[in-house]
C-alpha cells in the first residue's frame, strides 16, 4: 500500500482535524500515513505522496505553523519532480482571499515540479461547518489517483 504524508497548515485546528480524519480513513484501507503539523523540508520524503490540508489566515496568509515550510520551499527551490501531491484548502467564501493559502501552495508545489493528483478541494467552512464531511467525499473520489 501507499505511504502518504499529511501536512497541515492550521490556525485554529480545523485543518489538523481534517488531516487526522483522512489519515484514519486511509489507514483503515491499509495505507501508511504520517501527519506533520510543523513541516520541515529536511525531514520529509520527496518520493512519496503528500496530502496538504491548509487553512487561510488573515488576508490570505499561511497559518503560522506552515510558514517556515513555505519559506523553505521558496528559498531552497527543491526539485520536487518525484513528488505526487494533493491539496485541500479551508476558508470562508465571504472573503475575497477564500482558500488563498491552499491555492498558492498548490501553485508553488506545481512550479517546483511536483505532480498534482486530483483536483484541489476548497472547503467553505461557512457552508460546511464540519469540513471533514466534504473532505471524506473528496477522498472517496480521488484516493485511487494517489493511493497507487
Amino acid at each position: 500500500m501507499s505511504q502518504i504524508t499529511l501536512i497541515t497548515g492550521s490556525t485554529l485546528g480545523g485543518a489538523e482535524y481534517v488531516a487526522d480524519h483522512l489519515a484514519d480513513l486511509l489507514e483503515q484501507e491499509g495505507h501508511q500515513t504520517e501527519t506533520v503539523n510543523r513541516a520541515d523540508l529536511a525531514n520529509l520524503t520527496l518520493d512519496n505522496t503528500w496530502l496538504v490540508v491548509c487553512s487561510t489566515h488573515g488576508a490570505g496568509e499561511f497559518p503560522d505553523n506552515i510558514q517556515p515550510f513555505i519559506q523553505q520551499l521558496t528559498e531552497q527551490k527543491p526539485d520536487l519532480s518525484q513528488l505526487k501531491y494533493a491539496v485541500i484548502g479551508l476558508g470562508d467564501s465571504s472573503y475575497d482571499t477564500f482558500c488563498a493559502a491552499a491555492k498558492n501552495l498548490d501553485q508553488q508545489l506545481s512550479s517546483l515540479g511536483a505532480t498534482r493528483l486530483g483536483e484541489r478541494l476548497d472547503i467553505d467552512v461557512s457552508k460546511d461547518p464540519v469540513p471533514e464531511d466534504p473532505a471524506e467525499a473528496w477522498l472517496a473520489e480521488w484516493k485511487n489517483a494517489f493511493c497507487e
